[in-house]
């Protein structure tokens, strides 16, 4: 095995684990939004049954901050060759 070959595997466990927490800390993100949001929901039906929905501010702006995170990621971190190819292309063609 040479030097480049255990680096090479060194760097993509480093990757998978730096992946990994990323995936566990928005697992752990959805479950805070769904808890909490339950309770400010039940919290609305108990105090002002059929008033104004305020807990739609939070699950809306909080739902925003959530899908970010989701992108993340579940987005790549590097773009694809196809993608790189593309764009060399629309910026040789101007």
């Amino acid at each position: 095995m040479t030097t480049e070959t255990t680096n090479t595997g060194s760097d993509l466990r480093q990757l998978a684990i730096a992946r990994l927490r990323k995936k566990r800390e928005l697992h752990q993100h959805l479950a805070v939004y769904i808890v909490v949001n339950t309770v400010l929901v039940f919290v609305w039906l108990f105090t002002t049954p059929g008033g104004f929905f305020w807990p739609m501010f939070p699950l809306l702006f909080w739902g925003m901050g959530l899908l970010f995170h989701a992108m993340d990621v579940y987005s790549p971190a590097v773009p694809s060759e196809d993608r790189i190819q593309r764009e060399i292309a629309r910026l040789t063609h101007r």
